[in-house]
């Protein structure tokens, strides 16, 4: 089945010409809001190492979206950055999505001077770092206007040149935080069962879809289970599944787990905390609190394809087009996702490690180099940008100059 890996795969008006995707991870590779020249290196090179389309992350819908200062965040001036990713990636003979997406209550490394927007009101554990010690419930004219702001992105990263747009809501973002019983406990029709809190996220992919599904594929990213007890469970992820299968949704991402709540779950394994505090200094307040934080979670041991259990199961209640993600580590796991009826999988660790891993694969097969250390993961902090530290460290200066400088 790993020929089928290689043979196209439509998604709306889009036509891959293979069914490998890089996953949305944040790159740290932009400055003041635009790409720098290493993201644009950084998508050329995974495409000419074989994906068929990579995929920028989180992409802010507004400036006030962002969770870290330098994030990318649609606006004029990033533009002709955008244009310059864009470009290279299609001159290799690649596709590029854009991960977009709002933080909502989840700001962790920018000042916001009032009550952030969540999908409830009171104290907020996430931006305690930063002063952001508060959110408020979205009304339905936040809800409008945050609609507008993702349609507006949408159609900005068409005009950037992107041939997909990822919505984010999973990981604890805005749109997840309506989704997650972690945070949702409305009363209104926009809370309760699982059902009632997809209602907005729904809402956000069909206006996109409505705008720009004829140009572009309009993709989502959710949560097949938050791995809390008191958080999204498999059954949320199947009525999520489906509510987006209606709204039109040309493919759905399974990833799962929560930023604070559960990062453990997100990537099949612990934190590496060496090298975030190496990154981001032992003594530094965040180097503090992700330390103290780090005492009560479980040990997990790595295991290749460590949502299958999940995954499958939201396989067998949709047809959409689904995108494996988690612990791909192998030509066997492709050809596994392929035969288990999945159109594609998305990989991110892997192709740190092996940016022309798809390359290496369809020639050979065998295993990823991927060691699963999860220093990668700390490296998203790091001003010259993440890297796999088994690869030459990147250049400071590449990330300093913006991608249309050259």
């Amino acid at each position: 089945m790993l020929d089928t890996a290689f043979q196209p795969l439509q998604l709306g008006p889009l036509t891959l010409p293979n069914r490998f995707i890089k996953a949305g991870a944040n790159e740290n590779m932009s400055k003041q809001g635009k790409p720098t020249r290493a993201m644009r290196m950084h998508h050329e090179a995974l495409i000419k190492g074989g994906v068929a389309m990579t995929t920028m992350a989180y992409v802010a819908v507004e400036k006030d979206g962002r969770t870290l200062p330098d994030q990318v965040w649609v606006h004029d001036e990033a533009m002709d950055d955008l244009k310059a990713v864009t470009d290279a990636v299609h001159a290799a003979g690649g596709k590029i999505a854009a991960q977009i997406t709002h933080g909502g209550s989840f700001v962790t490394g920018v000042f916001i001077p009032r009550r952030l927007e969540s999908s409830v009101s009171g104290f907020n554990p996430a931006g305690l770092l930063r002063g952001n010690m508060f959110r408020r419930a979205m009304n339905e004219r936040d809800m409008d206007r945050m609609v507008g702001l993702f349609v507006n992105a949408a159609e900005r990263c068409f005009e950037a040149g992107f041939d997909a747009v990822e919505i984010h809501m999973g990981h604890g973002y805005l749109l997840n935080q309506f989704l997650s019983p972690l945070d949702n406990q409305r009363k209104d029709q926009y809370g309760g069962n699982a059902e009632n809190r997809a209602r907005f996220p729904a809402r956000v992919l069909r206006a996109v879809k409505e705008a720009v599904g004829d140009r572009m594929a309009v993709i989502a990213k959710i949560n097949v289970a938050d791995g809390r007890s008191k958080g999204a469970q498999l059954e949320d992820g199947i009525v999520t599944a489906k509510i987006l299968e209606e709204a039109g949704a040309d493919m759905l991402v399974l990833s799962g787990g929560r930023n604070v709540e559960s990062g453990w779950f997100t990537f099949g394994s612990n934190m590496n905390l060496d090298a975030m505090l190496r990154v981001i200094g032992k003594w530094s307040l965040s180097g503090m609190a992700i330390a103290s934080t780090q005492a009560s979670v479980p040990k997990i041991d790595f295991k290749p394809l460590y949502f299958w259990e999940y995954s499958t199961k939201i396989r067998e209640a949709v047809s959409i087009p689904l995108a494996y993600l988690g612990g791909v580590t192998s030509a066997e796991n492709v050809s596994q996702c392929m035969e288990a009826g999945f159109e594609a999988v998305q990989l991110a660790r892997a192709l740190l490690r092996e940016p022309d891993l798809v390359n290496r694969w369809r020639e050979e097969g065998g295993e990823s180099l991927c060691d699963n250390c999860n220093s990668c993961v700390a490296y998203i902090y790091h001003p010259a940008g993440t890297w796999c530290i088994h690869q030459p460290p990147n250049k400071l200066e590449d990330n300093q100059i913006l991608a249309s400088a050259g």
